[in-house]
């Protein structure tokens, strides 16, 4: 069995696995080389174990390098011994979450009455007070006063630091959304869609853009995680299938991320996503523009550029005067993607920073050989913590999801033994040539389209042209079609551009040669090698 997500892990549970890997992570920053009888010691202290708990944490972490790996391990007892019984300690929890992380902030002799009643309804001996209360003190300080609405406990939790800097690249990475100021256009129909939304992330040492993520959906979980994916790891292979040579350098795990207060950064599974890394996130508190002010500078500058743009909606209505973005809208959301990335890495990184007073690649290039570079230990697991899920039934012939079917050989040993069980998908809507399906064993498996010999599309593409497939009254969706329409399109729009830019430079096009519909009538489109009937003029 697989190791679970982090969001799928109990609450009490994940906290003290992240108390445990921030006093070792410290430790780890603190110490080198070899661990002496004194430093285990001294760990032992601060994670409040036994000297061999100590060192059997510290094992365990440096081998998985995330919270997940310290999880469900229990300091001093062989696994699944326990002082205090299963449903006791269930029922502890669910009273310190339901009666005691309160804002009318009940007492602790009043949990100790409410857990004690509860154990008597069950027919179970009463626990301990000081048993309740060490499980009190397993949750977070902080998130504890802020249920319990303890404002001043709260509030000496949060670091104020008197001036923000920063010593190192990918030490604090900076994300925000926002609205792009130009209307985009369909791929196929040429007309304007609205616009988009940008999400972007910023190294604050080095002012490098990190990653981001252009989509039309309004910001969400999806648009965040994507982005942090964007910036985590290499894009060379990104730049290749946008056809920019420009170096983009930039990769690895930051060590912690400012974000805004929004929704989509305060998900379950992103904050738990994040936390398994060793990624810590700093929200942004209310009234305090500084705390995101690099980020929104480089987000205006990018939107300066865009008005440069055909479409563009400037940034001010007053600008606008008698122009219409939506009538001169041109981009579609892959060309506004490319022409960002361009403006990126060609301009943006190799300009002199004001604040800088360098360029910000040159800067990143100067820490590049001493930066403590850190990726995730299991990419692939880090990856799927991101992508977005669906659920789906196996079928004899696969998993059919977005009218498109994928295969792989490892899913046949669970045809037929999954029942009505949906098997969880996840996969990456920028590109769908593959999906991860987690198996009745609890491991991902790689299942590829059932036609391997079919390119990759988006999920954006691959819905547009079931759409029109299905505008055209098609009941049964065929796999290859719905690729070879999405590739069609792509030429169609491609020739098209040529073609247009061709003639507006006033360069011949060749094409073929027109047919005189008044000479020829109905019979145009009409094979001549075959004999046409004669039909004789009775009138």
């Amino acid at each position: 069995m697989s190791e679970p997500f982090a969001d799928e892990i109990d609450d009490i549970d994940w906290d003290e696995a992240c108390r445990k890997a921030d006093v070792i992570r410290e430790f780890l920053r603190r110490e080198s080389g070899p661990t002496t009888t004194g430093q285990i010691r001294k760990l032992a202290g601060e994670l409040r174990l036994s000297q061999a708990s100590a060192y059997r944490l510290l094992k365990l972490f440096r081998e998985g390098g995330t919270v997940l790996s310290l999880v469900g391990r229990k300091a001093g007892r062989p696994a699944g011994h326990r002082v205090l019984d299963e449903a006791r300690d269930d029922i502890i929890r669910a009273e310190i979450k339901r009666f005691y992380l309160k804002k009318t902030r009940p007492s602790v002799s009043a949990l100790v009455r409410e857990v004690n009643s509860s154990c008597r309804v069950a027919g179970l001996p009463t626990p301990h007070r000081r048993t309740i209360v060490a499980r009190i003190e397993v949750v977070d300080l902080a998130k504890r006063a802020k249920a319990r609405g303890e404002a001043e406990i709260e509030k000496s939790t949060i670091a104020v630091p008197g001036k923000f800097e920063v010593s190192r690249p990918l030490q604090v990475v900076q994300i925000d959304h926002t609205r792009a100021d130009i209307f985009v256009v369909d791929e196929e129909s040429r007309q304007p869609i609205g616009r988009p939304w940008l999400t972007l992330a910023m190294d604050v040492c080095s002012r490098m853009v990190t990653g981001f993520y252009l989509t039309m959906a309004a910001p969400s979980r999806l648009s965040t995680s994507l982005c942090l994916l964007h910036s985590v790891f290499d894009k060379s292979a990104w730049l290749r299938e946008r056809e920019i040579a420009d170096p983009w350098p930039v990769a690895g795990l930051p060590d912690r991320l400012h974000v805004d207060n929004g929704r989509d950064f305060r998900s379950r599974a992103f904050q738990r996503g994040c936390e398994d890394a060793g990624i810590e996130i700093d929200w942004r508190p209310p009234g305090e523009p500084r705390f995101g002010g690099h980020i929104e500078r480089l987000i205006g500058t990018q939107m300066g550029k865009l008005h440069l743009l055909p479409g563009t909606t400037f940034s001010n209505p007053d600008e606008l005067g008698e122009y219409n973005p939506r009538k001169h809208s041109a981009f579609t959301l892959r060309e506004l993607e490319r022409y960002i990335a361009l403006d990126i890495v060609g301009d943006y990184h190799q300009s002199i920073h004001s604040s800088l007073k360098r360029p910000p690649i040159a800067v990143w290039r100067e820490y590049e050989g001493s930066i403590p570079l850190r990726l995730p230990r299991d990419r692939m697991h880090f990856w799927l913590t991101f992508l977005p899920e669906d659920e789906r039934t196996l079928r004899p012939n696969g998993i059919h999801i977005f009218g498109l079917r994928y295969w792989s050989a490892a899913l046949a040993a669970d045809v037929g033994r999954t029942g009505k069980r949906r098997l969880l998908i996840k996969y990456d809507p920028r590109d769908l040539s593959r999906i991860f399906v987690r198996r009745l064993s609890g491991n991902f498996v790689e299942a590829r389209y059932g036609d391997i010999t079919l390119p990759s599309i988006t999920l954006a593409e691959a819905k547009a042209s079931r759409d029109s497939l299905l505008a055209k009254g098609k009941r049964e969706i065929d796999m290859g079609t719905i690729v070879r329409t999405a590739i069609a399109r792509r030429q169609l729009i491609d020739n098209a551009q040529r073609m247009t830019a061709a003639a507006r430079r006033g360069k011949t096009v060749s094409r073929k040669p027109r047919v005189d519909d008044r000479e020829w009538g109905s019979l145009r489109g009409v094979d001549s090698s075959k004999p046409v009937p004669f039909v004789e003029d009775t009138d």
